[in-house]
């Protein structure tokens, strides 16, 4: 069981002017293990801060510690197959912009999950 806060990956979003503004930080392996910040580094911090007292509580009161996700395990490649006209509709694009079909892929995925995710 690992206890150092900096192993455990931490999912941040930007908050929306209704939700207060700033950012939030969550460690996704401790359930309701919550930062935030007016800053990205400010919403990590806290949370790393939050995952320390998270774990301190869990021992405190023996409740078991789950173990991180690591990030090493994942290759950062799959395969998805699409039919052939999505594939070419999707060249056409990114060459439209001016990126490879992999950045334009990599950018629409990341705004289709609408958060970054940092294991800092």
């Amino acid at each position: 069981m690992s206890t150092d806060p900096g192993v455990y990956p931490v999912q941040v979003r930007p908050l929306s002017e209704e939700e207060g503004g700033g950012y939030l930080a969550t460690a996704i392996d401790l359930p309701g293990c919550l930062g935030d910040g007016e800053t990205e580094a400010e919403a990590i911090a806290d949370v790393r801060n939050a995952i320390k007292c998270w774990i301190a509580s869990a021992k405190k009161h023996g409740d078991s510690i789950p173990e991180p996700n690591q990030l090493d395990k994942y290759s950062g490649k799959f395969v998805a197959r699409v039919p052939k006209s999505l594939h070419m509709a999707l060249v056409e694009v990114a060459r439209r912009e001016g990126v490879s079909l992999n950045q334009f892929v990599v950018s629409k995925l990341a705004e289709a999950v609408g958060e970054k995710r940092a294991a800092v």
